[in-house]
């Protein structure tokens, strides 16, 4: 898998904030508040994302990230105040049905904190329901821009297909007068890649067109050709599945490689081999990697997992909001809702700020290049994007 990274449409924008907020907007997820509500009651948090299905590793990191956020956020008293935060994990497999249904039972069983959706399907199908139910839901690794601007009880603690591309951007500079040319296959996913970055990197002034493989071919020579000949100053490619290592493989064999600037998203580490030898030849535009910063946050998960890799920032930053809602708004959703909307907190990646009036989760990017080969590659960081830099334009809430 290459690029899972960049397949979802997007918007969103900078939004002012109101005085009285701005006061309370910056702080520690650490600070300590009363956690108000039934002193004696638990903190009843719901986490339904992928333990099994095809992102069972994406859900894997996502869940290791939130504990050693969860451990982090609450000075490892696991508490808010004296209130115990009780999690209940459930595995929707990537499934949107299994993730409702979870979720419905969850909140029928007094749980007003979901977080979780591994996956965008199901992110879009459990926002409407924590509208509908009036309880606090916080979306993982799902990075499809939809999330955003959902409803006013929806936020997001990953980032957003809209950032990745502003990020893939920042390797030609000003896009005005250049050429960029997305290979990717046939299908949903290439159609996604093309529009998002005819709409961001196009809209910014560059001509964008495209490559366009069948999802089964295995002969990438042709393909090869016509990129070379179109001459782009950069090439974004947007691959998914089993071929990627011959079709890397093709690309640094023809010169593609060496004729022009070649982006594509860094996906987990173990899908870092099928770059082969093409790995060091390659920009990658990142969410995370282990090494992209070094916080208090970072420090803290890898003291837990050893080695941080794509989603384990997603878990931890959730983490980081939970304790936060809980803290500020007790038993009350509204109030939790309130005490997320302008905060901005020091996570993982650095400063995070949750955008008042959209649920944005504006947050570093970053560029980053490969060393060494196969399972010894390392990677980094050759540039951090700001939250600003990278922020997506404003979306009006929808719900």
């Amino acid at each position: 898998m290459t690029v899972r990274t960049t397949r979802r449409v997007f918007l969103s924008a900078a939004t002012m904030m109101a005085a009285a907020l701005a006061a309370t907007a910056c702080g520690s997820p650490q600070d300590t508040a009363t956690g108000g509500g039934d002193s004696a009651a638990p903190v009843k948090v719901g986490l339904v994302y992928s333990q099994s299905g095809a992102l069972a590793s994406y859900g894997k990191q996502y869940i290791e990230g939130f504990k050693a956020g969860l451990d982090f956020a609450t000075k490892g008293t696991g508490k808010v105040g004296d209130r115990k935060i009780e999690l209940t994990e459930v595995d929707d497999a990537g499934d949107p049905a299994k993730a409702v249904s979870a979720a419905k039972d969850l909140i029928g069983k007094g749980t007003k904190i979901i977080a979780g959706s591994t996956a965008s399907g199901v992110a879009l199908q459990v926002a409407p329901i924590a509208a509908q139910n009036k309880v606090l839901f916080i979306s993982g690794p799902a990075a499809t821009d939809a999330v955003t601007g959902a409803n006013k009880y929806t936020f997001r603690s990953g980032r957003q297909s809209y950032q990745d591309v502003v990020t893939a951007k920042s390797f030609i500079g000003d896009p005005a007068g250049k050429k960029v040319v997305v290979f990717a296959q046939d299908g949903a996913f290439g159609d996604a890649n093309e529009a998002a970055v005819k709409a961001v990197i196009g809209g910014a002034g560059a001509t964008v067109s495209s490559v366009r493989a069948p999802a089964s071919a295995t002969e990438f020579t042709p393909f090869a050709s016509q990129i070379k000949t179109a001459k782009p100053d950069l090439l974004f490619v947007a691959w998914a599945g089993t071929t990627a290592p011959a079709m890397w493989q093709t690309l640094d064999q023809q010169g593609v490689l060496a004729s022009t600037t070649v982006v594509t998203g860094l996906d987990i580490r173990a899908s870092w081999p099928t770059f082969g030898a093409a790995g060091t030849k390659i920009s990658f535009l990142s969410h995370y990697f282990d090494g992209a910063s070094d916080t208090e946050a970072s420090k803290a998960l890898k003291a837990k997992v050893n080695t941080i890799d794509l989603f384990h920032p997603d878990g931890f930053a959730a983490a980081q909001m939970v304790v936060r809602a809980a803290q500020e708004g007790g038993d009350d959703v509204d109030k939790m809702v309130t005490a997320l909307e302008g905060w901005s907190f020091d996570g993982v990646k650095g400063k995070m700020t949750i955008r008042a009036a959209d649920h944005a989760l504006l947050q570093p990017m970053f560029q980053a290049k490969l060393a060494g080969s196969g399972t010894a590659f390392t990677a980094t960081a050759q540039k951090s994007l700001t939250g600003d830099e990278t922020a997506p334009p404003a979306v009006a809430m929808k719900g």
